[in-house]
């Protein structure tokens, strides 16, 4: 895949955004919005479904402007400090099959002015899921350790989730000196990988994504079926 999605004007629309962040400007912007955003993404998204198949025939490639791989523009502020209405970033998931939302196993592209990377794994999974893949890390270490440390895999990709996004200690079902101990702390089990702009506006960044997803496809399968899911 050599052709060029995302262009300087995705960008140039996300930073007035992030300045304007208002529905009077954005009622104003939103043609806009769909040619040099919403519309590139979901050729992406449809081009790029042969590119996921490839790494698993269980993850979907979803080109609708609703419920589909394309996450929503407006921002949930029920429960937010922050009642900007809208997001200024462009949120890509192809989600496993057996998902309904962003909480279930994908492969992610965030796109957004100074920060834009890919990402693999589960976010904030529910209690009963986020057990399921301790006991599978702590039953399984030696494959969690093939998964998420050989060199083709952490050359690329890193699980570093931060410390705000890790319990306080260990749970207490499995012993603290546990060689991945600081692992089963973790709240979402996720790998990321930093993505330069100029990367992805180039024609070769399909080719490179997808490169970088086939190599987190390990980290992926051990996930899946730590949950139960086909991989």
């Amino acid at each position: 895949m050599t052709t060029r999605y995302f262009t300087p004007a995705l960008f140039g629309f996300l930073r007035e955004l992030e300045q304007n962040n208002e529905k009077a400007w954005w009622d104003a912007n939103k043609d806009r919005y769909i040619s040099v955003v919403r519309e590139p993404a979901l050729e992406f998204i449809n081009d790029f479904g042969a590119e996921i198949k490839n790494i698993s025939p269980h993850f979907t490639s979803d080109s609708r402007t609703v419920g589909g791989s394309l996450m929503r523009p407006y921002r949930d502020i029920r429960f937010s400090k922050d009642k900007t209405p809208y997001k200024t970033n462009v949120g890509i998931q192809f989600r496993h099959e057996a998902g309904k939302d962003v909480h279930a196993p994908g492969f992610y592209l965030h796109l957004e002015p100074r920060r834009n990377f890919a990402g693999v794994g589960l976010w904030h999974p529910e209690t009963a899921t986020a057990r399921s893949i301790r006991q599978a890390i702590y039953d399984k270490a030696e494959e969690w350790k093939t998964a998420t440390r050989r060199k083709s895999f952490s050359d690329v990709w890193s699980v570093d989730p931060g410390e705000d996004e890790t319990l306080k200690r260990v749970p207490r079902e499995f012993e603290p000196d546990f060689a991945f101990a600081d692992d089963l702390r973790m709240k979402s089990f996720v790998a990321g990988a930093t993505l330069t702009q100029a990367s992805v506006l180039s024609g070769s960044f399909p080719s490179a994504l997808a490169d970088r997803f086939m190599k987190a496809g390990p980290f992926a399968r051990f996930l899946c079926e730590a949950v139960g899911l086909a991989f």
